[in-house]
């Protein structure tokens, strides 16, 4: 099985259309991560209705490369105009910004790109070995722990950094919502429908999230059409000298840890990933002073844990069919349309294509340091696209994306409507990510329930009876109350530092 996988992941670069789709990929993923307002998550949607043509390993090999190249292109405009192209990249501004206005926007740069590829290769490396063994231990699951461990996805959505612990769950549960619509697949009971038999299988994932993630994007930008970004001028990208090494190594092999974690779990994401790796490089440096200042260290931390939580967060996606990230929500959807089912009979029935996807990410990784390396000041002129030029593209690219799935305008009228849902979700301090995966959890949740149900002649009790059923229902507990615990503590702790 060894050689059979190293094969598969190997026999990338030997494919020259794969190789090709990968390259332009990367090209394109660097210039959507650059771009402000973009991001991956918007980026994989746009693109998914486009590899619906494609081989099922090309399809997905593009939707992961897209992600592991937008999250590192985040850091280009976050270092030269302190405006993180994606979420992932905001911890990026706080010490590569400073160093840009320092005249040192090359020397930033460097470090972004090496700190990024090493955390993407760390990751892919452990979500190579790992989701194998993850996945036999899959095999033992049933309904009610395939149940249970949904539930205990949903939980994860409460410590997203974006909106609030509770507006995420309602976020959550309103997605799941989503997914009720349409025919009942045990009962063939109507839900939702409104006399409209369109929807009797309920609806499409790929319009809801063009129209949840780009469109609504498109209306957020439009507030800011006008906006003047101060830029920074480079000259080049500069690679870290020994003494930058010296001072990074252990900072990056820290968040490569903590990315590849924090990836891992449900529904967390590289947003979450570079704050924790930021926070931590600063919290074991020799020179916290020196932080939002031009630390070299926090530009280190942040971009190899946002990246080493690419390859984390496909690990849940794979093995489990939980989306890690917004992204991987999407790509979770590619997934599904090409037939490759995730879970652990993927990794016995379909190992050559799951490694062959691995492989696509490997060589994704070291596409984008050779990028990042000589073609980042290129890249970043892509900032000076005019936005009243570039979003109606983006609404152009999401209409015919929406109508290309069915060839149906249902489908179309399906994606402006979320456009407009997501946008007033946003601009009432909603995140749309929890939003996605509830309705891709929610179908699991439902179908669980279910066969659980069934199982136990309609005893709901047993489920939590269950031992493994059991851990990931306290789990999900304690993840629901986390934020709760974390503010409690946090009180406490001023409240003695205030009397002491």
């Amino acid at each position: 099985m060894f050689l059979e996988a190293l094969t598969a992941m190997v026999s990338v670069v030997g494919d020259p259309y794969l190789m090709a789709l990968i390259f332009v990929t990367t090209v394109g993923g660097v210039v959507i991560g650059a771009l402000p307002g973009l991001g991956s998550t918007t980026g994989a949607a746009l693109l998914l209705p486009f590899t619906l043509t494609m081989e099922p390993v090309a399809a997905i090999a593009v939707l992961t490369t897209l992600y592991v190249s937008a999250t590192f292109a985040g850091s280009i405009t976050a270092i030269l105009i302190n405006t993180p192209g994606t979420a992932a990249a905001a911890a990026t501004c706080l010490d590569g910004y400073p160093l840009a206005q320092r005249g040192e926007a090359g020397r930033a740069l460097g470090i972004a790109v090496v700190a990024s590829t090493i955390g993407g290769l760390f990751s892919v490396i452990v979500l190579s070995v790992s989701a194998p063994m993850l996945a036999r231990v899959a095999y033992e699951f049933r309904p009610p722990e395939y149940f249970a461990l949904t539930i205990f996805g949903l939980s994860m959505l409460a410590s997203i950094s974006e909106g609030g612990a509770t507006k995420n769950l309602i976020g959550g549960m309103f997605g799941v919502w989503l997914a009720t619509i349409g025919a009942d697949a045990s009962t063939g009971v109507e839900r939702f429908m409104f006399g409209n038999f369109e929807l009797y299988e309920g609806l499409n994932f790929i319009p809801v999230l063009v129209g949840m993630f780009a469109i609504s994007e498109l209306l957020v930008q439009s507030k800011t059409l006008n906006m003047v970004m101060e830029r920074v001028t480079m000259k080049a990208v500069q690679l870290p000298s020994m003494a930058d090494y010296k001072k990074i190594w252990r900072t990056v092999l820290r968040s490569c840890g903590i990315g590849t974690f924090i990836g891992i779990l449900p529904a967390e994401g590289s947003t979450v990933a570079s704050m924790i790796g930021y926070a931590e490089a600063k919290r074991w440096s020799r020179t916290p002073e020196e932080f939002g200042k031009g630390a070299i260290e926090g530009v280190a931390g942040a971009e190899a844990a946002n990246n080493a939580a690419t390859g984390g967060a496909m690990v849940p996606t794979l093995v489990l069919g939980i989306p890690g990230s917004g992204t991987t929500a999407v790509i979770l959807v590619g997934l599904m349309v090409h037939g490759l089912r995730p879970g652990p009979h993927l990794f016995t029935e379909q190992l050559d294509k799951v490694y062959a996807i691995f492989g696509s990410m490997f060589v994704a990784n070291l596409m984008f340091f050779v990028l990042g390396l000589f073609a980042a000041k290129l890249f970043a002129r892509v900032t000076l696209v005019p936005r009243n030029i570039l979003w109606p593209i983006v609404f152009a690219f999401s209409v015919l994306g929406a109508y290309a799935l069915a060839q149906s305008m249902l489908d179309v009228y399906i994606a402006l409507i979320f456009g407009v849902v997501g946008y007033l979700l946003r601009r009432f301090g909603f995140a749309v990510a929890p939003v996605a995966i509830g309705l891709i959890l929610g179908e699991m949740v439902e179908t669980n329930l279910q066969n659980s149900l069934k199982m136990f002649d309609g005893e709901w009790w047993q489920i939590p009876m269950q031992p493994l059923a059991a851990l990931f229902l306290v789990l999900a507990v304690l993840g629901l109350s986390q934020p709760y615990l974390i503010k409690w503590y946090q009180t406490r702790k001023a409240a003695r530092a205030a009397r002491g």
